[in-house]
């Protein structure tokens, strides 16, 4: 019997998409506009913690908001009826993920001239939108406290790429059998310059914290 060929692919096949991101992030510098990449599984409490954070920041920076969902246009008028902060919607056809092209269509329908930040709300989803650099300076992810403790080790790469994880809805703790401190634990061995910042975007508790994270990530950015 004949041998199976094996042929070694080394050329990674998400090589075009690092060029692209890579190109809208140096665009996005030149107009001094920061993109933050927010994920997180459905149910976290991404659109609910971002509410918070707006409120808390749109009086010191100029923001625009790009909601990404597979269908519906639910987050981005609930996020423009609680904050005033602009936002679009985008639908991606299926796809699980945003990559930076498809960014980039999302941005040419922000009047980005003259903001200081827009935020990506990704799919939710802990797989997909942690393989693909959709040309943002930072990545973020949310938490919750019912998803449980050891989610960093079960979804790598999510923590691996995310330059701050917010655990959302602590005031549940005593509910669940989640240990805070084997989370960070987890988080840091999958990237150990991640930030960990506890949260109830419920009640508000610690959202200012990230706010804060989020404020100083533009401001020395922008000096840069």
């Amino acid at each position: 019997m004949d041998e199976v060929k094996v042929i070694e692919i080394k050329k990674s096949v998400f090589e075009d998409n690092s060029k692209d991101a890579d190109a809208l992030r140096k665009e996005l510098k030149s107009k001094g506009v920061y993109l933050l990449n927010l994920m997180s599984s459905p149910g976290s409490g991404k659109t609910t913690t971002l509410i918070r954070t707006l409120n808390l920041l749109k009086d010191k920076l100029r923001i625009a908001v790009m909601e990404a969902d597979i269908d519906s246009d639910v987050d981005a008028v609930k996020i423009r009826e609680a904050t005033g902060v602009p936002s679009i919607q985008l639908h991606t056809g299926g796809m699980c993920h945003l990559d930076a092209e498809m960014t980039r269509q999302g941005l040419a329908g922000v009047d980005i001239d003259g903001l200081d930040l827009v935020i990506l709300e990704n799919v939710g989803n802990l797989v997909c939108p942690a393989e693909f650099d959709t040309g943002a300076v930072r990545n973020a992810m949310i938490l919750s406290v019912p998803e449980g403790h050891d989610k960093p080790l079960k979804y790598p790469l999510m923590f691996s790429v995310c330059d701050v994880v917010v655990i959302n809805k602590i005031d549940v703790l005593p509910y669940f059998d989640f240990d805070l401190d084997k989370c960070r634990e987890y988080v840091h061995m999958r990237n150990p310059r991640a930030r960990v910042i506890p949260i109830c975007a419920k009640t508000g508790e610690g959202v200012d914290v990230f706010a804060q994270w989020l404020l100083d990530q533009v401001n020395e950015w922008k000096q840069q």
